[in-house]
């Protein structure tokens, strides 16, 4: 899965991103379990959905305020993100 990218984004609802992938595939993610599960003050900021819609796909990665927050492709694919 190492040629795996985003190809497009999404928003849904609140924290939660449609995602398509290069192959095709199609995933919707909550990130809302792992943002306000976390207490590290790099993600507080994003529990408001205004700062969580700022995201941008750069190098077909999902990235957050130049990497603050970021995800391995493949857990987004699966939509299993670690907290």
């Amino acid at each position: 899965m190492s040629d795996l990218s985003v190809k497009s984004v999404t928003h849904r609802k609140s924290h939660i991103l449609e995602i398509i992938f290069s192959d095709g595939h199609t995933e919707c993610v909550d990130f809302s379990p792992f943002i306000f599960s976390n207490d590290h003050p790099d993600y507080v900021p994003y529990r408001k959905e205004e700062n969580f819609l700022k995201y941008q796909i750069v190098d077909g990665n999902l990235n957050w305020d130049d990497y603050t927050m970021i995800f391995p492709i493949e857990d987004l694919r699966k939509n299993k993100l670690l907290r």
